[in-house]
């Protein structure tokens, strides 16, 4: 098989598969000959499972193709911090470095039985707790267009497979910016979609839901494929929501433009380097070219620092104390403290964060009347250093904690807004910068019509995939 096909769309390589012309073990053949030349350079998807992978094709191509599914056999990584049967799972944790769990997510079966074949996990940090992706099992996965630069997180290294040709499709989750950090740091798309669209298999707690799952891609048309395949109802994940009577693909190729945008570079609450400000301002401005009327606008989210931090550290209280009682030695510093804030709030502190975020989501569903669709920065600031942990300070403001610094990506998060970070140029030094494309709760169909519109005006697909840039 040529190798030029590690640059065709998802899109494209599943017509491929359909037509017979590719067979989902040539797929996998190419991917493990791309991963070998490329992964040493940036560590991306540091377990592989090509014995799983093959056994998985053989068996899906006994089917006829019209019944395996919708991906048809197209190999997709999975993030690791989600259980694929007889992988290890490390969840970037020492803690669990030789976990090899026996049943898979729900999110994978679904997957599966949708012809995906899982061939690899792919780098997190620690618990998926912070935007660099980095660990003491694995180490740190490196931006390819600078490996010099962190790639963001924690779905840093589906980003970076993505972006490298080492997939054409991969599954990352989003909390806090998990998926459109790294969407923006390595010129690839990332959406997290409406709470409910992605089902999996509740921990902790049965209606946990800042967390979702979501699909990451080069392109809006793969990334609303690979939607498809992961959206649908199951009773085991009581959120979850039905798959929509028309697919998102559909939606993405209607070209449905939207009639009055908003583009706000801060929403109000943080502060954005001047770079990025400038080039997602001039992308959300290329809206008027279809005759979109843009405006400078945003909802009213000034409490979002304050409720994020306090129900990101409930959401790890009831999630990770007990391996804080057990195993806090083998924690890292900014886990330990999201664990221990989150066990010092008092049900005034919760009961007040709760009423926050309701009174978010009622003024986004009040701003999407006036304007179909909200466009921000997706970062605040371009690719950092790897050797930093996170980003301490933006245009002169020192931020109090790790996480601070992804409140343009969070606010979105509690106002249970679908969003999409699409690539929208490139700084001075040749790095890329993404766009968030927001809409009003489940208007999913919606984010990726109008993404699609604004990809084809900018005319930035196809930057992907590259050979990783070293760089010291």
């Amino acid at each position: 098989m040529s190798q030029d096909l590690i640059r065709e769309t998802a899109c494209a390589v599943v017509d491929k598969l359909r037509a017979g012309d590719v067979t989902p073990l040539d797929l996998l053949e190419l991917l493990e000959k791309r991963i070998a030349e490329v992964d040493g350079k940036v560590n991306a998807l540091p377990t592989l499972c090509f014995d799983r992978a093959r056994k998985s094709a053989k068996a899906l191509m006994q089917k006829p193709v019209a019944e395996r599914g919708r991906l048809a056999g197209l190999p997709v990584p999975i993030k690791d911090l989600t259980d694929v049967a007889g992988v290890l799972n490390t969840q970037g944790s020492p803690i669990f470095r030789d976990n090899i769990p026996a049943r898979s997510d729900i999110l994978v079966e679904h997957l599966e039985g949708n012809g995906a074949v899982v061939y690899a996990k792919s780098n997190t940090p620690e618990f998926g707790a912070g935007a660099n992706t980095f660990n003491e099992v694995f180490g740190a996965t490196l931006n390819p267009w600078d490996t010099s630069k962190s790639a963001a997180g924690s779905s840093g290294g589906a980003a970076v497979a993505l972006a490298t040709g080492m997939a054409w499709l991969a599954h990352g989750s989003d909390m806090g910016g998990s998926l459109r950090s790294p969407a923006s740091f390595c010129g690839i798309v990332g959406m997290r979609p409406s709470i409910g669209r992605v089902a999996h298999t509740p921990k902790s707690a049965v209606d946990r839901n800042l967390g979702v799952q979501g699909p990451m891609a080069r392109n809006v048309e793969d990334l609303a494929l690979l939607l498809d395949a992961m959206s649908g109802e199951y009773a085991a994940d009581p959120l979850s929501l039905p798959s929509p009577a028309t697919s998102f693909l559909s939606a993405a190729r209607s070209g449905k433009k939207p009639k009055r945008i908003a583009y706000s570079p801060d929403l109000g609450i943080t502060p954005v380097d001047p770079e990025v400000r400038a080039i997602t301002r001039k992308a959300a401005e290329r809206f008027a070219e279809a005759g979109v009327i843009v405006e400078e606008a945003h909802p009213d989210w000034r409490e979002a620092h304050e409720c994020f931090h306090v129900l990101r550290a409930f959401d790890f209280a009831i999630s990770k104390a007990n391996l804080l009682r057990t195993k806090r030695d083998l924690l890292k510093p900014e886990v330990i403290w999201n664990i221990e804030e989150g066990l010092k709030l008092t049900v005034e502190r919760l009961e007040r964060a709760e009423t926050q975020r309701v009174a978010m989501t009622a003024r986004a569903v009040e701003f999407f009347k006036t304007y179909d669709l909200l466009l921000t920065p997706t970062t605040i600031v371009p690719p950092f250093p790897i050797e930093n942990r996170y980003v301490a300070e933006c245009a002169g403001k020192r931020f109090d904690n790790y996480i601070e610094w992804l409140g343009i990506v969070y606010a979105v998060t509690l106002a249970c807004c679908p969003s999409l970070s699409l690539p929208c140029g490139f700084t001075a030094s040749g790095l890329p910068v993404g766009v968030q494309v927001v809409s009003a709760p489940r208007a999913d169909a919606e984010v990726l019509a109008g993404a699609k519109v604004l990809e084809d005006i900018l005319g930035v697909r196809g930057t992907t995939p590259i050979d990783p840039r070293v760089k010291k």
